[in-house]
């Protein structure tokens, strides 16, 4: 089976949506406290971290769009597609947390590029 262009295409959509889940999990995470007492009255009070459920939201997402595009192509092309995902949140990152890359970084993010082409150039 080869994998069809739509297949990559939303594969690649879900890793964007998908990496701004843990952006907002870090945004949540700010305003999370970790206090038992109150989470046993309330379980429910982790909901008005609107922050963690959006995040929640976004992974569900992702993964909802990861599953019809496993009938478009190989799941060993498909889902090293998903390492992305990291580019993609490291990149998100420096633009709404501030966060900085050094050079150690940037060639992670290479390499996993890297990796994503040999894998899929491997099955054409």
């Amino acid at each position: 089976m080869t994998t069809q262009l739509w297949a990559i295409g939303l594969v690649l959509l879900g890793t964007i949506i998908g990496a701004f889940g843990p952006i907002l999990f870090k945004k949540g995470a700010s305003r999370f406290t970790i206090n038992p007492k109150t989470i046993l009255k309330n379980p429910l009070i982790i909901l008005k971290n609107y922050y963690v459920v959006g995040g929640c939201f976004l992974y569900a997402t992702s993964a909802f769009i990861f599953i019809p595009a496993l009938r478009g192509g190989e799941l060993s092309v498909l889902y090293p597609l998903v390492s992305l995902s990291y580019v993609w949140v490291a990149l998100l990152s420096m633009k709404f947390l501030g966060e900085r890359m050094n050079k150690t970084k940037w060639l992670g993010i290479a390499f996993i590029i890297l990796g994503v082409s040999l894998i899929g150039f491997g099955h054409v």
